[in-house]
């Protein structure tokens, strides 16, 4: 069982889906430069990077959360029996989540929200589950949180071809016709002090979302980061970003926030907690695993 941590009176839980090898570090970052992983070895090492490998550790997870009222997923992993060739480690998976899910105290008819950070395939594939040969939402009771500049993106034809696609017409679309899909435009709040941000730069329409109980703040970033080197370098983009001075910027207001407010940042593939603490150092950031 994965710590528990608390935002106020709301726990929050990592359920993984899969953890292991990762990119090779100059396939992730564009930018790459060895000395900054030397600069911060003992974070990185064994946790994060693999010397003899030479490649990150990466996580993929949901996050739950569990307030007084509501259980809340944010983001849901890649999802099992998917059709992804261009992506093979997502591909046809079969793995055991939602029984992980459970030993998490989470059924699937309990889930009252599942949250999207954005719409890659590695984001929404436990949205649907294939049931008699359809895809169904997974979660049957829940509504389902979508940005629509990411929706709309992916209805183009960035989502019939290339490393994505697929993903809307499995993922996305049979949450949509089961009437279940919220499609929300910019920033706003959504419910028991879950806010939504506008975080575009990685992809077109990529949110984070905050976290506010009784005076303590948690942000869910996706994948404005997908490992700790980027809180050292937030110039750092990784190679899937799809605008990268909007990334850089998404990413520095997620720093600066997190770092004034004390608040807790859950990250979406960081290994070890995957949760932490940015702090300012100078004129840049510092990263402590909660």
């Amino acid at each position: 069982m994965d710590t528990i941590h608390r935002i106020g009176a709301t726990s929050i839980t990592r359920v993984t889906e899969q953890r292991g090898l990762g990119f090779a570090p100059d396939m992730l970052f564009p930018d790459w430069n060895p000395r900054v992983l030397e600069q911060h070895r003992a974070l990185m090492i064994p946790a994060c990077f693999d010397e003899t490998q030479n490649r990150f550790i990466a996580s993929v997870h949901t996050w739950v959360l569990k307030t007084q009222r509501h259980v809340m997923l944010i983001d849901s992993c890649g999802g099992n029996h998917k059709n992804r060739p261009a992506l093979p480690r997502f591909h046809q998976q079969n793995l055991p989540f939602l029984a992980r899910l459970a030993e998490a105290g989470v059924a699937p008819e309990q889930v009252d929200f599942v949250c999207c950070t954005h719409l890659h395939a590695d984001h929404c594939g436990w949205n649907t589950e294939l049931r008699d040969g359809r895809w169904v939402p997974t979660f049957p009771n829940a509504r389902y949180i979508f940005s629509r500049a990411e929706h709309d993106h992916w209805t183009g034809p960035a989502g019939q071809s290339g490393f994505n696609a697929g993903v809307y017409a499995d993922s996305v679309l049979p949450v949509i016709e089961a009437g279940q899909a919220e499609i929300i435009d910019g920033d706003g709040l959504l419910a028991n002090g879950l806010a939504v941000h506008a975080t575009p730069g990685h992809s077109p329409g990529h949110v984070v979302f905050e976290l506010a109980d009784r005076g303590a703040k948690g942000y869910f970033s996706g994948d404005i980061m997908h490992q700790p080197l980027q809180v050292f370098r937030p110039d750092w983009n990784s190679a899937f970003c799809d605008d990268p001075a909007k990334a850089r910027a998404s990413r520095r207001w997620l720093l600066e926030r997190a770092a004034d407010e004390a608040a807790k940042v859950f990250t979406a593939h960081f290994a070890a907690s995957s949760a932490g603490f940015v702090t300012r150092r100078g004129d840049g950031f510092d990263w402590r695993f909660a």
